[in-house]
């Protein structure tokens, strides 16, 4: 049992350190508000899963009207299959016999992207080995520039590819238009969410005239929302980091999502009247994308991190905080922050609520 699930209903001061914390009222909230605004626009809600990688909140999405999960690695649909989590995309290709046979022995059946047609002919290969068509959407680029089969003729010619193949079911057609999420001014970001998404529904009615069902038309992320959303032709979204926001979130892809992750750390050090070192370093929260913001403290000069340490540097001295101090986090990005712990402890008003195991921690395969 982890120690931290003896102490139920008390404060979240009394946490070792460093803890990562959610807070439940603000992660309800924000899981409301995605869930609320993708019945308004009338599509779906399958929320990306990599961020999280926690069973409890997945379930927490679905009761509050996900249609689904979303997840990046195989690895991943494995932890959620076993968990009894429905309706798995796995929004990436699964290449090669290794990885194709535990995909076809996933008892939850789920749909992967495939954007070549040799990948295409293996996964149909194994489809009909196991005596059950393999479902696919058909990864299309909308702009990022990462994976993807080019929009119109290459994918309509892929889609029928497809289409001919008995041991796969082609269900839809998916794409990522990340290159949209940092833009600042909210029209020029809509109307390029807009573009990109355009080229998605363009290349489904085009699958469609050429007589190929498409039932899922799929995109969307937390720096595109709720754009994506508002799209004509788009079935559902895949709006994931939104349900904790973080410094990355927020100042990179002006997102306006209340910050509920965090990392509590406790102050070991105090050298100097401007100088603070705390117990959490690189191998607690990511400075990758974006730097930790640390709560209720002085002007900050410097935050800089370390393997073990997080050092700050005060604009002016302060006694406070003290040696033995606790210290709170919004994380920089908690999509390469939640991976280096073993648990998440969720808490409600400053007390410790439930402690959640974050079962595909390093389910990178």
């Amino acid at each position: 049992m982890n120690a931290a699930t003896t102490m139920l209903g008390q404060p979240k001061s009394v946490l070792d350190t460093p803890a990562l914390l959610v807070d439940l009222d603000l992660l309800e909230a924000n899981i409301a508000r995605i869930a609320a605004t993708c019945r308004h626009h009338g599509v779906g809600w399958r929320p990306h899963m990599k961020g999280h990688k926690t069973v409890e909140i997945a379930r927490m999405e679905l009761a509050a009207g996900a249609i689904g999960i979303t997840c990046a690695k195989l690895g991943e649909a494995e932890v959620m299959a076993a968990a009894g989590i429905p309706n798995i995309l796995i929004a990436n290709q699964i290449v090669g016999p290794l990885k194709i046979g535990r995909l076809a022995a996933l008892p939850a059946d789920p749909i992967v992207a495939v954007d070549s047609l040799e990948n295409a002919a293996d996964l149909a290969a194994a489809g009909v080995a196991r005596g059950r068509p393999l479902q696919v959407v058909v990864e299309v680029d909308t702009g990022m520039k990462r994976a993807g089969v080019a929009p119109g003729a290459a994918a309509v010619a892929l889609v029928k590819a497809i289409g001919e193949r008995p041991g796969l079911r082609f269900r839809g057609l998916i794409g990522w238009e990340a290159h949209t999420v940092t833009l600042a001014d909210p029209g020029e970001k809509q109307q390029a969410v807009a573009g990109a998404v355009g080229l998605l529904t363009a290349t489904a009615a085009a699958c469609r005239e050429a007589g190929c069902a498409v039932e899922i038309v799929s995109c969307g992320g937390t720096g595109s929302f709720p754009y994506c959303a508002m799209q004509p032709g788009v079935t559902e979204v895949q709006v994931g980091g939104a349900i904790f926001s973080d410094m990355h979130y927020r100042d990179h892809y002006h997102t306006d999502f209340p910050f509920a992750l965090t990392l509590l750390a406790t102050v070991t050090s105090r050298p100097t009247g401007t100088r603070i070192v705390l117990d959490a370093g690189k191998k607690a929260m990511s400075g990758d994308a974006a730097l930790p913001r640390p709560l209720d403290l002085p002007a900050l000069r410097q935050l800089r991190l370390s393997a073990e340490h997080a050092t700050i540097e005060l604009e002016a001295p302060s006694e406070r905080p003290r040696v033995g101090d606790r210290v709170e986090f919004v994380v920089g990005y908690s999509d390469t922050t939640v991976h280096l712990h073993e648990d998440i402890v969720a808490t409600r008003n400053g007390r410790i609520e439930s402690v959640w195991p974050i079962a595909a921690r390093g389910r990178l395969k």
